[in-house]
């Protein structure tokens, strides 16, 4: 597959709110001006999620302003003992009131309530989460600050359209490998990110989104025999003919991969049938129909034999949300990729019980 890489900075959108050119850049070359967009005032969404990951456990950080529904989200995950839980306050019609930079490369995002704060500082050379829910489960609260350190790294940023609706694009920035310190605590639990084996990852996303679709995420961010390494995967939504979003990252540098292959296992589908007094017991069957078998082993392929993985799942993060009309089915799991992958210069990268997450995430939005 050929892979378009934008290599001049010029606006994101032309003035019918159209891309002007999609691609794949390794920084934000775009001039993103939000008020340019011509997809309807309900369907931009703009979003920055965080993930701050050590061996032991995780926390998710999302501020999400989606026109007609906003979301502050913190999820908690200790791999540990296989326990998780994530929470967060919806609001109705944000309409675009939180703000949101223009640019992952400076400005704040700032949410709150009397109940929980979010907020995301940018400092420069580092990033400053603080957040802050009561009652996040059981009575208990989370509070927590997170440093996230921004080295000069190259990154990987896309811009995608969709073939159906001209006006619809995302424009996307994933930073791995961004070294990270600082705490959490959850009730009398405390958390402590240790330095030099915590890292983070910032998804950054601004654009219109058709109502229906379905992606495909994976990250990881480490550090293989003393030296930063993650990658960035994914694909399923949009029209990515030009590029897709897949690299790996290096001590800094960014390298382009060609198509990975999500081939998650699958297994038949269990339903109830009918039985006992009023239909009220029943009896476990299946059908031959196939779904998603998520806690059994993945594995990962290449059109190019640069990205090959197996991928031993140790979590699954899933949330079913079904309004009908908005839905959002998501499945994050995480656990550990074993395999190579091959940089820009043909070195291999040999990786082994390497920390990080794979995704499948339908949504009606």
């Amino acid at each position: 597959m050929v892979q378009h890489e934008i290599k001049t900075s010029h606006p994101l959108l032309d003035e019918k709110g159209c891309l002007i050119e999609p691609g794949y850049t390794k920084g934000l070359l775009m001039d993103y001006d939000k008020t340019k967009h011509r997809g309807g005032k309900l369907r931009l969404k703009e979003w920055d999620y965080y993930l701050i990951t050590c061996d032991d456990f995780a926390v998710a950080l999302t501020v999400a302003d989606n026109a007609y529904m906003g979301l502050d989200s913190i999820s908690l995950l200790n791999f540990k003992t296989g326990w998780q839980h994530t929470a967060g306050p919806m609001s109705i019609m944000p309409m675009g009131k939180l703000n949101m930079p223009e640019s992952s490369s400076e400005g704040n995002v700032i949410s709150s309530d009397k109940n929980h704060y979010m907020k995301f500082i940018h400092k420069g050379d580092h990033r400053i989460l603080q957040f802050y829910m009561k009652n996040f489960k059981d009575g208990k609260d989370i509070k927590g600050e997170i440093r996230l350190e921004c080295p000069e790294t190259e990154s990987m940023v896309i811009v995608t359209p969709w073939k159906e609706k001209e006006t619809a694009f995302y424009y996307n920035q994933k930073i791995n490998c961004m070294p990270a310190t600082g705490w959490a605590t959850f009730g009398d639990e405390r958390y402590e990110f240790p330095e030099g084996a915590s890292f983070g990852v910032l998804d950054w996303g601004r654009g219109v989104w058709t109502y229906e679709n379905t992606w495909y995420w994976g990250s990881a961010s480490g550090k293989v025999d003393g030296v930063p390494f993650g990658f960035n995967i994914g694909y399923g939504f949009g029209d990515t003919s030009a590029a897709s979003e897949n690299m790996l990252f290096y001590n800094g540098k960014a390298h382009k991969l060609s198509q990975v292959t999500f081939n998650i296992p699958m297994v038949n589908k269990i339903f109830k049938t009918r039985g006992g007094c009023c239909g009220a017991g029943g009896v476990e069957a299946t059908t031959a129909e196939l779904t998603e078998d998520y806690m059994s082993l993945w594995t990962f392929t290449s059109d190019d034999g640069r990205f090959e993985m197996d991928f031993l799942p140790i979590m699954d993060r899933a949330a079913l949300t079904d309004f009908k009309v908005l839905c959002s089915d998501q499945h994050q799991v995480f656990g550990k990729f074993t395999g190579k992958a091959v940089l820009d210069d043909g070195t291999v990268i040999e990786i082994k019980d390497f920390l990080g997450f794979a995704e499948k995430v339908h949504n009606k939005w």
